[in-house]
């Protein structure tokens, strides 16, 4: 297991306005939480966190939390409980960190990562779906693993792996459904051809409408004295 430290300080200061105050000096506002115990409020320089953030999947690791003037001088091997973010500028604000055990089993949450090609979108031209991105799992601290690899190569046209297929590393246990799927190879998506007329059917032209063509004045006249003269032969 890697060891990730993280300095921080008491913190007196409480209160939105205070934690305002922090932020603007560089600092994160945190808790750390313990077994019901009364909560540790502390500081530590927001870029020292977000150096983790890049580094590490924050969920999934111990953050040795070593505090100034603390009691326990080698730390606290802490997970983080909550990440909170600004809701406009989407920056860190506020962090809580759960206290553990070194010697009880917990349970979090581990991102999945395939490996390989699969045949079915080598060979076959399918393409692969991932399903299920982290897999619950209960171990104790000291075992929790950085990722679960999963080898995709002798995956094929419609097959998928489930929880269930997936070897664990020993003291690890897997908490979601056995059934639930991973990974899968897709088939492609067949694209509509353009409905072709009927044989026979004429194709509808559309219909032109002919403008009425205005006869001038005079030539009105001149059908109209036509007219009469043909009435008086009769």
């Amino acid at each position: 297991m890697e060891e990730i430290f993280l300095e921080a300080e008491l913190r007196e200061e409480k209160g939105s306005a205070k934690a305002r105050d922090l932020r603007n000096k560089g600092y994160l506002p945190s808790v750390v939480y313990f077994h019901g115990k009364d909560a540790l409020s502390v500081k530590f320089p927001k870029g020292a966190l977000l150096k983790l953030v890049h580094q590490h999947h924050l969920e999934s690791v111990i953050i040795n939390l070593k505090i100034k003037d603390d009691k326990k001088a080698k730390g606290r091997p802490c997970l983080v409980k909550e990440i909170q973010y600004d809701p406009v500028s989407e920056d860190i604000i506020h962090v809580d960190f759960n206290e553990i055990s070194l010697t009880e089993a917990i349970k979090v949450n581990v991102s999945i990562e395939a490996k390989g090609e699969a045949i079915g979108v080598k060979q076959e031209g399918g393409s692969l779906e991932h399903i299920l991105w982290e897999v619950e799992v209960e171990c104790l601290p000291t075992n929790i693993p950085k990722n679960i690899e999963v080898d995709v190569t002798a995956l094929k046209m419609g097959q998928a792996i489930h929880v269930k297929d997936i070897v664990f590393p020993e003291g690890v246990k897997p908490l979601n459904d056995p059934e639930a799927i991973v990974l899968h190879v897709a088939a492609p998506m067949k694209e509509e051809a353009p409905a072709e007329a009927v044989e026979g059917e004429a194709k509808a032209e559309p219909e032109v409408i002919k403008e009425k063509k205005e006869i001038p004045a005079e030539g009105a006249a001149a059908v109209d004295e036509s007219k009469g003269k043909e009435k008086e032969k009769k």
